[in-house]
C-alpha cells in the first residue's frame, strides 16, 4: 500500500542552491513530486537571514520511519550538524508534516507535525497543494485552517513565483 507524504523544506544558507538541490535528492529518493510554491519568511526563534520554504508531496510504499531517516540523511548531505540547534541557519530543514492520515507521537517524530498548526510558512504552502485534505486530529481542511490562521496574522510569508518550479 502507498501513502501520500508531506514534507516542508526549509532554507536560508545559499538558499536558491539548497532548496533545488533538495529537491533533486527528494525526486531521486521517493520519484515525482508536487511541489508548492517557494515562500520567503522571516527567522523565527532567532536572528537570521530570511528562509525559502515551500512544501513538497510523493508517494511512498516506505513507512514512516524509514522516510524520515531518509530525510534527516538528505539533510545531512546537505551540510547539517547532527547537534544543531532547533532555532538556527538551516542549509536544508526537511520535516515530516504528515504520512497519511497517520496520528504518531514517537520521539521526535510527530505526525501531524504540529508545526502545521504553529507556522505559516508551512500552513501556507501545505493548503495551497492539499487544500481539501483533512488534518487527522483537527478534522478540518488546510484550506480551512489557513483561513483562520490568515487572520490573525500580522505579515505573511511572500512568494516567490520565479522559484515556483525550483
Amino acid at each position: 500500500m502507498t501513502t501520500d507524504v508531506y514534507v516542508s523544506l526549509g532554507s536560508n544558507i545559499n538558499k536558491d542552491h539548497n532548496i533545488a538541490s533538495g529537491l533533486k535528492a527528494l525526486t531521486s529518493h521517493f520519484g515525482l513530486l508536487t511541489t508548492s510554491s517557494v515562500y520567503e519568511s522571516e527567522a523565527i526563534g532567532f536572528t537570521g537571514a530570511p528562509f525559502y520554504n515551500l512544501v513538497a508531496c510523493f508517494n511512498t510504499n516506505h513507512d514512516a520511519h524509514t522516510v524520515a531517516k531518509q530525510l534527516r540523511q538528505i539533510e545531512f548531505d546537505h551540510g547539517r550538524s547532527s547537534n544543531s540547534q532547533k532555532f538556527s541557519s538551516r542549509t536544508l530543514d526537511l520535516d515530516l508534516i504528515l504520512f497519511g492520515d497517520l496520528i504518531l507521537t514517537e520521539g521526535a517524530l510527530q505526525l501531524p507535525r504540529p508545526d502545521i498548526e504553529r507556522y505559516a510558512f508551512v500552513l501556507m504552502p501545505l493548503a495551497e497543494i492539499a487544500p481539501n485534505l483533512t488534518h487527522p486530529v483537527l478534522l478540518r481542511t488546510y484550506q480551512e485552517l489557513w483561513q483562520i490562521m490568515q487572520s490573525s496574522l500580522t505579515s505573511l510569508p511572500i512568494r516567490h513565483p520565479n522559484l515556483a518550479n525550483t
